[in-house]
């Protein structure tokens, strides 16, 4: 795509083209079951509230008494509001843009209640509150240029140029197919991410298996790998100097292996769940055994790489293979019995057109992954760029896990769609009825140690959800709670004292249970894991002076190139 013209005439051209390319797209059967599915949901509603007025007519009495409120108190002073949307004094000192807003929020709370109050089963309420709020976020007025005062002071003060490089913005984000959340350019896989030093010592069409340069004279014998989820690139774990768990887990004395997925394309279509755990994770196992001279590892994971490593800890199992001696878990899904907001997207019907869909490209767009998740916190991910972005005219600033999230990957057709039906929709893992590998495995078989983490505001893997993880594998199990979501939960070096984590609570009964009874510490939970890593039981041998073994020779430097594959 070429830049877009300074000049008014061109610049028209260039935006109309590019609105009949966006209403195309919002034209795709995926944007139109959106908006099936509200209209569903509210028509629903509608036919509920028909047969049992009371509550309509109790809530839009309650609206009409706090609009009559509003318009007295235009007459007086601004209104406070904590939504900061809103904050700005621009908003607060003129009255027609205070009116606007505080309209809309009372609006906003009518909606909210009608969907809370809707007597419907609860999963259709769940549905209905979840598209009742993403279409209460999309009308906000800090949304529209005419209604947002912010916006109109930016566009007067600057002659309307701020206006002319949102329109920029926004083509470049139509011809990238992603809203951009972050100043790319001030990032480089290689350069200032995934910088931890190391060496790709094997390739294969899956992975790429990275190991670390040592960082202490002598580590812990027994060699550590980590499996990150397929459906990220694995440098979440590697940032930066100073805000990198891999970087921390080397300092700790560890010999410290990362696979790397593929980013796979249409010729990946039949690779299966199964080539993820055996030609993925397994053989990774067996690799870094050998390179490290070692009978054992200690693994870890996260997220889906966690639902893989337990997948093929099980077929290990049944191939009397005790090769994983310890395991870690975080944020993992064992139990989709509860699979939080992402279920909202997973009604049969549905899945069956997305599969369709997927399986006629050959693979599941990460694109298409990413914006599902940026769905669920829409707000934050999606409408405060289209205001900064497009309305305002302002790059985003630098920020690393925003890059990060920006940078999606593929998943071959055939290994998301057993991924979804097998796990999320049957849930066949919990009840050993999951067969890979051709095996039906059985989790309580793998009795081995294991450390599971979670995060009290996770919305992707829910922590009472992955708690049902340490009541599954047949080992003692070690559950912590961090605090904050998905990702700032995890990714909590300790140098930086934030948050908080929560342990030593007892299992064997509820989730609930578990926290009441758990101790709750200040900081991260990255100490913890390490003295846990540290209390299986290891002897220090010294470090190791060379990357790869004979059999597997260091190949070129970290990050390697499965990673810097971009869609």
């Amino acid at each position: 795509m070429n830049a877009p013209s300074n000049d008014p005439n061109q610049l028209f051209k260039e935006l109309t083209e590019q609105t009949e390319q966006m209403m195309a797209r919002l034209s795709h059967p995926d944007h139109l079951a959106s908006i099936e599915k509200l209209t569903e949901a509210w028509t629903q509603l509608a036919s509920t509230q028909w047969h049992d007025p009371t509550q309509w007519v109790e809530n839009l009495t309650q609206f009409q008494r706090q609009q009559m409120n509003l318009w007295q108190q235009m007459m007086g002073l601004p209104t406070e509001t904590q939504d900061r949307r809103f904050k700005s004094e621009h908003w607060e000192d003129q009255p027609v843009y205070d009116f606007i807003a505080q309209s809309y929020l009372l609006v906003s709370d009518m909606m909210s209640q009608w969907a809370e109050a809707a007597p419907v089963e609860d999963k259709d309420k769940e549905k209905l509150q979840f598209y009742t709020q993403a279409y209460i976020d999309a009308m906000s007025p800090s949304n529209f240029a005419a209604t947002n005062p912010e916006v109109l002071k930016e566009a007067m003060e600057s002659g309307g140029q701020s206006l002319l490089n949102g329109w920029k913005n926004l083509l470049g984000d139509v011809e990238k197919g992603r809203i951009t959340m972050t100043d790319e350019a001030a990032f480089q896989v290689g350069e200032n991410l995934a910088i931890t030093p190391g060496q790709v010592v094997f390739k294969n069409h899956l992975f790429e298996l990275i190991q670390y340069t040592p960082s202490t004279p002598e580590v812990n014998a027994k060699p550590m790998l980590i499996v990150p989820p397929c459906i990220n690139k694995f440098y979440i774990l590697d940032l930066g100097k100073g805000n990198s768990f891999i970087e921390y887990s080397v300092a700790q004395g560890n010999t410290v292996f990362v696979v790397s997925w593929v980013n796979p394309d249409a010729s990946y279509a039949d690779t299966s769940w199964s080539d993820y755990v055996d030609q993925g994770v397994i053989k990774a196992t067996k690799i870094v055994r050998e390179i490290a001279d070692s009978k054992k590892i200690n693994a870890v994971s996260w997220c889906v790489g966690g639902t893989l490593l337990a997948c093929a800890m099980a077929v290990m199992q049944s191939r009397r293979d005790n090769g994983i001696d310890s395991a870690t878990f975080l944020t993992t899904l064992l139990d989709f019995s509860d699979p939080g907001q992402l279920g909202l997207f997973l009604e049969p019907d549905e899945v069956d057109r997305r599969e369709a869909a997927f399986r006629k490209e050959g693979y599941f767009s990460g694109k298409s992954l990413a914006l599902g998740f940026n769905l669920l916190r829409s707000n934050d991910l999606i409408w405060s760029y289209v205001v900064n972005n497009y309305l305002k005219g302002k790059t985003p600033p630098p920020f690393d896990i925003l890059y990060w999230n920006s940078d999606p990957t593929n998943l071959p057709a055939e290994m998301y769609a057993f991924y979804i039906r097998e796990l999320y929709l049957n849930n066949k893992l919990k009840d050993g009825q999951l067969e890979v590998c051709g095996k039906s495995i059985d989790l309580s078989k793998v009795k081995v140690p294991c450390y599971f983490l979670s995060a009290l505001e996770d919305h992707i893997a829910p922590w009472k959800a992955t708690f049902e993880g340490t009541q599954l594998l047949g080992g003692k199990a070690t559950f912590v709670l961090g605090g904050s979501g998905h990702i700032a939960g995890v990714i909590n070096p300790p140098h930086k004292n934030k948050r908080n984590y929560w342990s030593d609570g007892e299992l064997g009964q509820s989730a609930d249970h578990w926290l009441d009874t758990a101790q709750s510490h200040p900081g991260s939970w990255w100490t913890h894991w390490s003295a846990w890593v540290k209390a299986q039981g290891d002897s220090q041998v010294a470090a190791p002076e060379t990357l790869g073994s004979d059999t597997y020779p260091a190949l070129y430097p970290a990050p390697g190139e499965y990673v810097k594959v971009r869609i």
